[in-house]
């Protein structure tokens, strides 16, 4: 065990697949563990050993365990993994697997994923219940719909108008509505009611958070950035110093056009939706708000957003907006200043050095 440097572990539910090699690469042993014996396994490790997983389920729960025992645990994006599957996509399984991850954790330039902390992940599941619940409602008012639509019985698409005429729907006794099928609706409106509650519930948690969290109430003065984006982003990337600049947070978010250059010669499309599909989504859904109200302000920012919506379009303008809150948070929880709508940013490198003449 001594002769092991590097470590790369396939996570499962049951099963654990190391594969270890030593400082010249060779392999010392490529082997299936329970979950009860992995942990085991790996004390015995050198101190300080390098230990490479998949970002997947429980990967950030076994990071915090295999660092508290002086190891150094890293985890890897599955899509930079890949790449070093020596059988390609035929040849998958968990020994091949883990000889990837082992074989991609050697790389120089290769980029890891920050391990979470414990209330890191428990903030995020109040937004995982929130977008879940949230998807429930949805199907919920849709099948009220499409019940209500059996007995020729039509409402705007708007879950605000279907509150408001549901009850003198299922009281109203001259339309064709059986006796069934308004037990069956009332039934399905108090699912929504109690769905509305638990909504309600996680709401009341972002904005403890808020509260709470500094940064979290920082990220909140940035136009176009709420209460439940700003706990999102603040639990998702804790440390925002791991980025060199806005512009690699920006990209890392997936904010960024997709290149296909070549020979000098620049061929941008349509963003690269990488990272985090949620966090994403919540800041460009939030910038859509500040976009449609640019008009109403003179500062800088909403002058750009209303001048880029005018010539290219609101959607373009969304999204552009969103990838500049995304380099302002940055910028606003690496120096731990306040947003300021009307700040004027400088480049050093432009910068011309006044000599007093002698």
């Amino acid at each position: 065990m001594n002769e092991i440097t590097r470590v790369g572990v396939d996570l499962a539910k049951n099963v654990i697949q190391v594969h270890a090699v030593d400082a010249a690469g060779k392999m010392v042993t490529n082997r299936a563990l329970s979950r009860g014996k992995f942990i085991e396994w790996c004390a015995t490790l050198p101190a300080r050993c390098l230990v490479a997983m998949e970002a997947s389920s429980s990967a950030h729960y076994w990071a915090r365990k295999l660092a508290a025992l002086g190891l150094d645990a890293r985890i890897i994006a599955a899509q930079l993994v890949s790449p070093y599957r020596l059988s390609g996509k035929s040849g998958k399984n968990d020994a091949n697997d883990a000889a990837a991850v082992c074989e991609a954790a050697s790389r120089p330039t290769m980029r890891f994923v920050p391990i979470k902390t414990i209330s890191q992940q428990g903030m995020l599941c109040v937004h995982r219940l929130r977008e879940g619940l949230k998807e429930e409602r949805t199907a919920c008012i849709n099948r009220i719909r499409g019940l209500l639509a059996e007995f020729g019985l039509v409402i705007a698409r708007s879950s605000k108008a279907l509150s408001e005429c549901l009850s003198e729907m299922i009281e109203d006794a001259d339309n064709d509505l059986p006796g069934t099928a308004r037990l069956v609706i009332e039934r399905a409106r108090s699912q929504w009611q109690e769905i509305d509650a638990h909504i309600e519930w996680c709401d009341e948690r972002i904005a403890a958070h808020i509260k709470d969290d500094e940064q979290a109430k920082m990220a909140t003065r940035l136009m176009g950035v709420g209460p439940v984006t700003a706990s999102a982003v603040v639990a998702t990337v804790g440390d925002f110093k791991q980025f060199k600049n806005g512009a690699q947070f920006g990209a890392w978010l997936g904010l960024t056009p997709r290149q296909n250059s070549s020979g000098g010669k620049n061929n941008l499309g349509s963003i690269t939706k990488r990272g985090d599909m949620y966090l994403r989504m919540l800041l460009i859904q939030a910038a859509k708000s500040a976009v449609m109200t640019a008009h109403k302000r003179d500062d800088p920012i909403s002058l750009w957003t209303h001048k880029l919506r005018e010539k290219s379009g609101w959607q373009k303008a969304m999204v552009a907006l969103a990838n500049k809150n995304a380099r302002i948070l940055w910028a606003v929880m690496t120096k731990g200043q306040p947003f300021d709508a009307r700040h004027v940013s400088v480049n050093p490198a432009c910068t011309t050095l006044l000599v007093p003449a002698a």
